[in-house]
């Protein structure tokens, strides 16, 4: 990926009740303008800070400006090679590239733990659902709950550009890979990592039985809050960065799914292929050991002993940007309607969706490890940037092979049954 000039995205706010009637307006967040292949993309949230940060890209101009695509009429199909040089997945075609087939189902809850609050969030997933013809999901029929960190329904004080597009991309990728289940999302006070593991403990005591989490930070003093990622028989999903070969929390929990980032090739409705997204997280882990059910599944490699901690990631999904999906939004700085986004923040709510469509018995991250290796695409080509974990030396840890990777894990899903 190449790196341009730093610009700022504007910052969303808008009516939220009465219990928000003033909100804190959360200051400009800068970063810095990236290119996949052809296509301009901004990290939505900053990476500094002693807290965590949400995993999503947006689609932009050269200057760093968002970019809508063109409106068709619900259930069309959209051509964003006339605005951006980018792909757009729809919900047809993420369900046809990991063969997932069925649509789950209303008994089955999957919850979005994201900061901030998000006051557009159920109009932008209704206008979502709509355009590809899914189910609506609203808070009046019982399908969608918003809640905040302790489940109460006052909304967090402050309103945040980047991570409400965090949140738009996290309900629709629940709604694309399970269109049938329910969805809570937990909106935390802030993006302190503990605030954050408080708002997977309170939505795992709601009911759900899958969490996901697009986001990441340090793993210094996360000890003293992992235990809130521990929750036998729920599926917890991590995504693992955007910044190369670098390990990252909640990811490196031994207790989560770790969710690294591929670019994803389609014609139409049909796969083409699948190689390692240059932005894609991997690492290994100074603070976690490696669980047992990961342990087997590197015994067989002849370096094996690169890492004898946790590995991140386990299985993958698309994430670059320059073949992202398409996302409404319609909050305060940008015109309402279709963008493209991508990072790994679309994987880790996609796998959780699969997830809560195959709604079966879950161990940790156990599960794909188990599978056969017929239920993944291997992605096999393609390699990671140096990131804040600097190099691997060309090793698995950053690069794509046969069998398991950092970057890719153990590939992406071919169909469900290893979830």
């Amino acid at each position: 990926m190449k790196l341009f000039a730093s610009v700022a995205l504007a910052t969303g706010i808008g009516a939220y009740g009465a219990a928000m009637a003033a909100p804190v307006v959360q200051p400009l967040r800068h970063t810095v303008v990236q290119r996949s292949g052809l296509t301009f993309h901004m990290a939505a949230c900053s990476n500094a800070g002693a807290v965590s940060n949400c995993h999503v890209h947006i689609v932009t101009d050269g200057a760093g400006n968002p970019r809508s695509v063109p409106f068709v009429p619900p259930g069309g199909l959209f051509n964003c090679q006339k605005t951006v040089p980018s792909g757009c997945l729809s919900p047809a075609q993420l369900r046809s590239a990991y063969n997932i087939t069925g649509a789950g189902r209303s008994t089955t809850t999957v919850a979005i733990v994201d900061a901030f609050a998000y006051p557009q969030a159920e109009a932008d997933l209704a206008a979502y659902r709509a355009q590809f013809l899914l189910p609506p999901c609203t808070v009046a029929n019982g399908c969608l709950r918003i809640v905040n960190q302790t489940g109460g329904t006052t909304p967090p004080p402050v309103v945040d550009f980047g991570w409400d597009v965090e949140q738009g991309l996290d309900l629709a990728m629940v709604s694309a890979m399970c269109p049938n289940c329910k969805i809570i999302l937990v909106q935390t006070n802030d993006n302190f990592t503990s605030n954050l593991a408080a708002g997977v403990n309170e939505a795992v005591a709601l009911g759900a039985h899958v969490v996901s989490n697009s986001y990441g930070g340090g793993e210094l003093g996360s000890q003293s809050f992992e235990w809130e990622f521990n929750h036998p028989g729920v599926a917890i999903t991590a995504s693992t960065g955007d910044s190369g070969f670098g390990a990252q929390f909640p990811a490196t929990s031994p207790h989560v799914t770790a969710v690294g980032g591929t670019t994803l090739n389609m014609n139409l409705n049909s796969r083409l292929g699948e190689t390692v997204w240059g932005g894609a997280g991997s690492g290994c882990s100074s603070a976690y050991q490696e669980p047992a059910w990961q342990t087997s599944s590197h015994a067989n490699m002849a370096n094996n002993t690169l890492c004898t901690m946790r590995a991140e990631a386990d299985v993958s999904a698309v994430a670059d940007p320059n073949t992202g999906v398409l996302v409404h939004y319609s909050m305060t700085g940008l015109t309402p309607g279709f963008y493209i986004v991508g990072g790994t923040s679309v994987a880790a709510p996609l796998i959780g969706g699969i997830y809560g469509e195959r709604d079966d018995v879950v161990f940790y991250g156990r599960n794909p490890y188990n599978a056969s290796s017929s239920a993944f695409h291997d992605v096999t080509s393609g390699t990671n940037a140096p990131g804040i974990g600097g190099s691997c030396g060309g090793t698995y840890l950053c690069v794509g092979e046969g069998g398991y990777d950092g970057p890719t894990g153990l590939g992406t899903p071919n169909g469900d049954t290893a979830f």
